[in-house]
C-alpha cells in the first residue's frame, strides 16, 4: 500500500510532469492551426502553401521589445532600387496590413482548434495536499487526488471517468490510516432540446465554416493586394513622368522667354510679359510635381512597410514595358461577366454561405423551444477502508443508476425572443443576398464601362500628343517667321504637356481597370510572374471582341461616335 511520503512525491511528479513551457505549447498551437489551414486549402483550391505568420520578431522575447527597439528599426535608412517584382515580394514580407491579415486567418483557424478540443477527451488531474494539527496535539496529514477525463460527444450528450483517491494518516497518538478510492462513470444524454450533432456541435460546426470564409477572404486579399501595389508602383511612375513633362516644359517656356528678349525691338511688351509668366507658372507645376510624387512615394514606404527615412528608387523600365505591351483589350458583356463571377468570386461564395448560416440558425432557435428530456446513467465502485490498488477492485460492487430528467417547456420566453430573432435575421439575409447579388452586377458593369473608357481615352491622348507635337513645332516656326502670336504658341504648349501627362494617366487607369475587373470576376492569377504584362493572367478563356461594341459605349469600333439619339434609343 502507497505510504502518505509516496503519494506526496507522486503529486510532485505529476506537477512536474504537467508543467510544458510555453514554448511548447506555443509550438502545438502552430501545429494544429498549419494542419487546419492546409486541409483547408487543400479542399478549397487542391493545392496549399507554406502559411506561416512568424516573422523576424517572432523569436524575440517580449521583454527584450521596447519602445526604444521599435523606434531604431524604423530609423534605419539606406538606398533601395525595387522592381515591381522586388516591391511585390518586399511587401509580402513586411507589409503591417499584409501580415495583420494573415494573423487573422491564424485566429481564426486558432478558434476552431479550442471547438474541436470540447469533442475530444479532456484529461484532469487535481491534487490536494494538507497538514492539520488539533487542539489536543494530534496531527493529522491527508492526500486527496482525483484523475478522470470529459468528454462531450457529437449526439449532444456527455461522458466522465474519472478515480479520486483519498489517503488519511494521524502521525500522532493512534497511528491509523484510512485509504479510500472510487471509480465513477457519469453518461447523459438529452432526448429532444439539444439532441442531435446539427444542435450540439453547432459551434463546431460554425468554426469549420469560418475558417473556409477566412482562407477565401485571405485568398482574395492576396490578389487585391498585389494589384494595390501594381497599381501604386504605377501611379509613382506616371507621376515621376509629369516631374519630366512639367520640367520639359518649363524649359521650353524659359527657352521662349530668351526667346522674345532677344527680339525685345520686335515684340511687344505683352508678348514679353505673358512669356515671363508662362515661365513662372511652369517653374510652379513642376516644383508642385516633385512635392506629391515625394508625398506618394512615402505612402507608398508606408504600405510596403520600408522606414521613412528610406531612400526609395523605382525603376522606370516598368511602364516603358507596359507601353510597349500597350492597352490589351479585354471584352466581356454583362451578362458573361455575371455568369463567371458567379461560378470563380470568392467573396460572393461567403456572402452564399452565410446566408446559409442564417438558414441554419432558425432551425437551431427551434430547438431550443422543445423540453429537457434526458436519459442519465452513472456507475460507481468504491474501496472504502481497502488498499488504493486499482487491481484489487471488486467489480461484483458496482452501483449503478439509470434516470430520466424532463424539464417542461413552462417558460421559453427568452427562448422565444431568440427564435423570433433568428427569422428576422433570416429574412434579412435573404435581402441582404440579394442585395450582393445586385451590387455585383452593378460592380461588374461599372468595371467594364470604365475599361472601355480608359482603353478608347488612352488612344485619343496617344493622338492628342502626336498633334498637339505637331502644333507646336509648326506655332514655333511660324513664331520665327512671324506669322503667329506668342498666345498661340504658349496655347499649344500647354495644349501638349496636358496631353502628354493625360496618355500616361489613361495607360495607368487603363492597366489598373482591367486587373481590377479580373480581380472582380474572381479569376485573377496573381502568382503568374509579371501578371500585368500577360495578355491573359487568369484561368478562364475570354470572347473577343465583337465586331459592334455595346450600345452603352461612347464610341463604336473605330473613331464613330454614338449619337445620344441612338445610345437611348
Amino acid at each position: 500500500m502507497p505510504t502518505f511520503a509516496s503519494l506526496i512525491s507522486g503529486c510532485f511528479a505529476i506537477l512536474f510532469l504537467g508543467g510544458c513551457s510555453s514554448g511548447y505549447y506555443k509550438k502545438q498551437a502552430d501545429k494544429d492551426v498549419y494542419a487546419i489551414l492546409k486541409k483547408v486549402e487543400n479542399d478549397i483550391f487542391g493545392h496549399s502553401s507554406d502559411f506561416s505568420i512568424d516573422t523576424p520578431a517572432s523569436g524575440k522575447k517580449t521583454e527584450g521589445v521596447t519602445t526604444d527597439t521599435v523606434l531604431k528599426s524604423r530609423t534605419k535608412g539606406g538606398k533601395i532600387t525595387l522592381s515591381l517584382d522586388q516591391a511585390l515580394g518586399y511587401a509580402i514580407k513586411n507589409s503591417r496590413e499584409y501580415q495583420s491579415e494573415k494573423e487573422k486567418l491564424y485566429l481564426t483557424a486558432l478558434t476552431l482548434t479550442g471547438e474541436r478540443h470540447n469533442f475530444r477527451p479532456n484529461f484532469f488531474g487535481r491534487t490536494r495536499i494538507e497538514s492539520n494539527r488539533r487542539s489536543d496535539g494530534e496531527r493529522t496529514g491527508t492526500a486527496a487526488t482525483d484523475i478522470g477525463v470529459n468528454q462531450a460527444l457529437l449526439t449532444g450528450g456527455s461522458l466522465g471517468i474519472s478515480i479520486a483517491n483519498d489517503l488519511l494518516k494521524y502521525f500522532t497518538g493512534d497511528p491509523r490510516r484510512s485509504a479510500s478510492s472510487v471509480l465513477n462513470l457519469n453518461v447523459a444524454q438529452p432526448l429532444l432540446r439539444g439532441a442531435g450533432s446539427k444542435i450540439a456541435a453547432e459551434r463546431l460546426t460554425q468554426a469549420n465554416r469560418n475558417v473556409v470564409y477566412a482562407v477565401r477572404d485571405f485568398s482574395h486579399f492576396q490578389n487585391t493586394f498585389s494589384v494595390e501595389i501594381v497599381n501604386d508602383y504605377f501611379d509613382l511612375l506616371q507621376q515621376k513622368n509629369v516631374i519630366f513633362n512639367e520640367y520639359n516644359n518649363y524649359e521650353s517656356r524659359k527657352s521662349n522667354k530668351e526667346y522674345l528678349t532677344a527680339r525685345v525691338d520686335r515684340e511687344s511688351p505683352e508678348a514679353q510679359g505673358d512669356s515671363e509668366q508662362d515661365e513662372l507658372q511652369a517653374k510652379n507645376r513642376y516644383i508642385s510635381s516633385i512635392t506629391s510624387y515625394r508625398n506618394a512615394l512615402d505612402r507608398f514606404k508606408i504600405t510596403l512597410g520600408l522606414p521613412q527615412t528610406t531612400d526609395l528608387r523605382l525603376e522606370d523600365k516598368e511602364i516603358d514595358l507596359v507601353r510597349a505591351a500597350g492597352a490589351k483589350t479585354l471584352y466581356l458583356g454583362s451578362q458573361d461577366a455575371f455568369r463567371i463571377a458567379l461560378d470563380h468570386r470568392l467573396p460572393l461564395f461567403n456572402q452564399i454561405d452565410r446566408f446559409e448560416d442564417n438558414k441554419r440558425q432558425v432551425a437551431i432557435a427551434a430547438n431550443q423551444l422543445k423540453a429537457d428530456l434526458n436519459i442519465t446513467g452513472s456507475g460507481s465502485l468504491n474501496s472504502d477502508g481497502g488498499p488504493t490498488d486499482y487491481t484489487n477492485f471488486d467489480f461484483k460492487n458496482v452501483r449503478t443508476s439509470v434516470g430520466l430528467q424532463l424539464n417542461l417547456p413552462l417558460d421559453r420566453l427568452r427562448e422565444r425572443n431568440d427564435y423570433r430573432a433568428t427569422l428576422i435575421n433570416f429574412e434579412s439575409a435573404t435581402r441582404t443576398l440579394g442585395q450582393n447579388f445586385d451590387e455585383l452586377r452593378n460592380l461588374l458593369d461599372r468595371r467594364i464601362r470604365e475599361l472601355e473608357q480608359f482603353r478608347q481615352s488612352y488612344q485619343i491622348q496617344k493622338n492628342a500628343v502626336a498633334l498637339a507635337k505637331k502644333r507646336v513645332e509648326g506655332n514655333q516656326l511660324r513664331l520665327k517667321a512671324g506669322t503667329v502670336i506668342f498666345r498661340r504658341l504658349s496655347e499649344s504648349q500647354d495644349a501638349l504637356i496636358a496631353a502628354q501627362n493625360a496618355e500616361t494617366r489613361a495607360l495607368v487607369d487603363y492597366l489598373g481597370a482591367r486587373l481590377n475587373l479580373l480581380i472582380d470576376l474572381g479569376v485573377l492569377q496573381s502568382d503568374q510572374k509579371r501578371y500585368w504584362l500577360k495578355e491573359n493572367p487568369s484561368n478562364i478563356k475570354f470572347k473577343k471582341a465583337p465586331t459592334s461594341l455595346e450600345k452603352s459605349l461612347p464610341l463604336e469600333v473605330g473613331d464613330t461616335v454614338i449619337s445620344p439619339d441612338r445610345l437611348f434609343q
